[in-house]
C-alpha cells in the first residue's frame, strides 16, 4: 500500500484549483457582482506566480473570461453550487516515488446546510481531469478542516470532523486513524473549534495555520463580546502548548483581527480575520480590511513568517462577508 503525504501549503505547487461558483440564489443580487470581481481578482493575483485552473458554469463563461482578462487563468466548463473550492475540491497527497493522488472527502454542504449536489462532484471531476489517483474514503469533512505541517502534524477543529452532522456516531479514535493513514500523519493537535456559529462549524484555517513545520500563525478576536474571543484563547493556550510530530514545542504567531471593517459589505457572516491567507509559489495572499493598524501588522507578521515570499493584502469584502477567505476558495494542488 502506498505511503501517502499531505504536503504542506508552502511546498511548490503545480497550480491553484477556484471556481466561479457564486450564484445569485445563495448570495442575493447585490452582493454577487463584488463576490464575482473578488474571485477574478484572487485568480489574477495568484496567476502572477503560478497557474490556476477555475471552474465555471456554462452560463457563467464569458463574464469569468471578461472579469479575469488576460491572466494566465485556464477556465474549466463544470456544474457548480458555489464558490467553495477549499471545501468542495479534493485533497491532494504525494507518494515517496513521486505519486499524486487526490481524496474526496464527500462534501456534503457542512452538514446539509446548503444544496451540495454539484459540488459533492467537484472532487471527483477535478482527480480525473488532473489525471490522478483517487482515494476513496467513508469520511465526511472539508479541507478547511485540515492543516498540516508536511512533516507528520495536523491541526484540526473537533467541531468540525467530530460532528454528527458529517461523521455520527465515528469515535476521535477511528477519525485520527483514518486521517493518519490518508494524509500520512504522526500527530493531530485538537482544537475545539465551535459548532452552529458559521456554516463550517468552526474550520481549522479560520483559527491556525502552520507557516513552517514548527511555527504556527493563530488567530486572536479581541472583541470580549464575539463569541470568537474566549474559541481564539483557548486556541492559543492549546498550540502554545502543544508539540508536533518531532517533539518541537510549537512557537505560535499572533495574528489579532482587525478592530473595524469596511462598511459596505459588513454583516453579520463578515469573517475578518488574517489567517485565511494563500499560500503560493513565491508569494502570499492575505486580505486587508481598511484598518491600517491592524492590516499593517497583519502583514508585517506574515512578511516575518514567510521571509522569501512576498506578501500581497487584497480588499475581498464582497468573500469575506459569506464568512469566507482568500483561503477558501483555493485548493493547492502540489507539483509531483
Amino acid at each position: 500500500m502506498e505511503n501517502w503525504r499531505m504536503p504542506d501549503e508552502s511546498e511548490p505547487h503545480q497550480r491553484t484549483w477556484m471556481a466561479f461558483g457564486a450564484s445569485k440564489k445563495v448570495w442575493g443580487g447585490k452582493l454577487l457582482p463584488e463576490v464575482q470581481r473578488n474571485l477574478a481578482l484572487i485568480a489574477r493575483t495568484i496567476a502572477k506566480y503560478e497557474p490556476v485552473s477555475m471552474l465555471v458554469r456554462e452560463d457563467d463563461y464569458e463574464l469569468a473570461k471578461k472579469l479575469i482578462g488576460a491572466a494566465r487563468v485556464e477556465l474549466v466548463e463544470c456544474e457548480l453550487d458555489d464558490l467553495w473550492m477549499r471545501d468542495t475540491g479534493p485533497v491532494f497527497v504525494v507518494g515517496a516515488n513521486d505519486e499524486k493522488a487526490a481524496i474526496d472527502f464527500n462534501f456534503n454542504g457542512w452538514g446539509e446546510k446548503q444544496a451540495f449536489n454539484k459540488d459533492a462532484q467537484v472532487a471527483g471531476f477535478i482527480t480525473e481531469h488532473s489525471e490522478v489517483e483517487a482515494l476513496e474514503t467513508e469520511l465526511v469533512l472539508e479541507g478547511g478542516g485540515i492543516e498540516v505541517d508536511g512533516e507528520g502534524t495536523a491541526i484540526i477543529s473537533e467541531s468540525c470532523v467530530l460532528n454528527a452532522n458529517r461523521n455520527p456516531g465515528v469515535s476521535k479514535a477511528k477519525c485520527e486513524a483514518e486521517l493518519k493513514r490518508l494524509l500520512g500523519l504522526e500527530k493531530i493537535i485538537w482544537i475545539p473549534g465551535i459548532k452552529g456559529k458559521d456554516i463550517t462549524d468552526g474550520h481549522t484555517d479560520f483559527y491556525a495555520r502552520f507557516a513552517s513545520p514548527g511555527v504556527v500563525l493563530a488567530g486572536y478576536d479581541p472583541d470580549p463580546e464575539s463569541y470568537d474571543h474566549a474559541v481564539t484563547k483557548k486556541n492559543l493556550s492549546i498550540l502554545k502548548s502543544a508539540k508536533d510530530a518531532k517533539g518541537r514545542t510549537l512557537k505560535v504567531i499572533t495574528l489579532e483581527g482587525p478592530n473595524k471593517v469596511r462598511k459596505t459589505y459588513e454583516n453579520d457572516e463578515f469573517a475578518a480575520g488574517y489567517i485565511g491567507f494563500y499560500v503560493c509559489n513565491g508569494a502570499v495572499i492575505s486580505q486587508e480590511f481598511g484598518d491600517s493598524k491592524a492590516d499593517k501588522a497583519a502583514k508585517e507578521a506574515l512578511q516575518k513568517a514567510f521571509p522569501k515570499r512576498e506578501i500581497i493584502q487584497l480588499n475581498v469584502d464582497g468573500i469575506a462577508a459569506g464568512g469566507g477567505s482568500i483561503h477558501c476558495t483555493t485548493q493547492q494542488e502540489p507539483k509531483q
